[in-house]
């Protein structure tokens, strides 16, 4: 059976098939979560802006136009709601470590302590840097996607990308004691930040 595309299915919300929403929200529930919790470390207030993300899609579904990607459309929905909540409320820093998943598997203690570093770099990010890598990496959003969604230019999003993966790098490196790296830590800040294709 072929799974309907995400835009059939918002045009039919579009429509008034309120029920296809709950298709989209089992899609997108855990993307959109793990966006959140790596970009605020807050559990409760990822959950909280996931259920206002679905509350937005179906206040403003008439906005939708057909052809537009619902990948994009949706994450510029989570990103303003992001923004309006920290409007309403600034942020404390209340990271909440265990909210970071995995980059790498953590098939040994070596291995999560190498992820713990990165994210512990990820965080060190300006929330800007640290915003587009995760729409990049751990999204995976093309960069014409990332481009639509900033509202910039795509050599603009490269270098972007780019700067912020050598930030990253670079605080992985001083968390990881200075320099001089072991081969097993080099090489796991090595998979994070290589380029990744761009379908």
């Amino acid at each position: 059976m072929t799974l309907a595309l995400d835009e059939d299915l918002m045009l039919q919300v579009r429509d008034g098939a309120g029920e296809m929403l709950g298709v989209l929200f089992d899609r997108y529930q855990t993307p959109l979560f793990n966006f959140y919790s790596k970009l605020t470390g807050d559990r409760a207030l990822s959950e909280d802006l996931v259920q206002e993300v679905f509350l937005r899609i179906l206040k403003y579904r008439q906005s939708y136009r057909p052809g537009t990607p619902f990948r994009a459309w949706v994450y510029q929905i989570a990103r303003n709601a992001r923004i309006d909540h920290f409007r309403k409320f600034p942020p404390q820093s209340t990271l909440e470590p265990e909210m970071l998943s995995a980059v790498v598997p953590t098939d040994s203690a070596q291995a999560h302590e190498e992820v713990e570093l990165l994210q512990r770099a990820l965080q060190q990010l300006p929330e800007e840097k640290r915003e587009i890598l995760l729409l990049y990496r751990f999204q995976e959003l093309k960069y014409e996607e990332i481009a639509s969604l900033l509202g910039c230019e795509l050599n603009t999003v490269k270098t972007r990308i780019h700067r912020a993966l050598q930030e990253l790098r670079k605080a992985f490196h001083q968390l990881a004691g200075g320099t001089v790296l072991k081969k097993d830590e080099a090489a796991a800040a090595e998979k994070f930040s290589s380029p990744r294709r761009s379908p």
